[in-house]
């Protein structure tokens, strides 16, 4: 074999390695969370201001991010309700949503500690913490706890 066929055979092997590692990390970085700045965001079919507005999000709606165009994120939603909303009007706050029918909001992470509230489908909370299987989470001024199983998001 010859110097140059050795050479683009290592250079063909490292491009694979390379791929493979890439990849990988590329579809995580896409697949992010993020969470909505401010009211009455438009959720757009298509990644521009004169597109059609699916519906609106309210503030801390979390997003999965699947997608990016420019200053667009391309992303779904825990019904999977996809579409396009403008990276600007995001944020890496973490929220989750409640999406079981209603959740007990727990003054401690497990069963034994009393309920404070019920949360109902579609309830936002921001997330301050997780420990096995519970979500700490802040309602008011306070923080409080939910079962991981029944919300979307981190």
């Amino acid at each position: 074999m010859h110097l140059y066929q050795m050479m683009r055979k290592t250079l063909a092997g490292l491009a694979m390695v390379t791929a493979a590692v890439v990849a990988p990390i590329e579809a995580a970085r896409a697949q992010a969370l993020v969470s909505i700045r401010g009211e009455n965001v438009n959720l757009r079919a298509a990644p521009t201001k004169r597109s059609e507005v699916k519906f609106l999000l309210g503030s801390g709606y979390p997003l999965k991010v699947i997608g990016r165009r420019g200053s667009w994120l391309h992303v779904v939603d825990f019904e999977n309700d996809r579409g396009w909303v403008a990276r600007s009007l995001t944020s890496r706050k973490r929220f989750s949503i409640v999406k079981s029918p209603s959740a007990n909001v727990r003054s401690g992470p497990g069963t034994r500690y009393r309920v404070i509230e019920k949360a109902s489908y579609g309830d936002v909370f921001q997330v301050l913490d997780r420990r096995q299987g519970w979500v700490r989470v802040k309602l008011g001024k306070r923080p409080a706890w939910v079962a991981r199983s029944l919300l979307w998001g981190p």
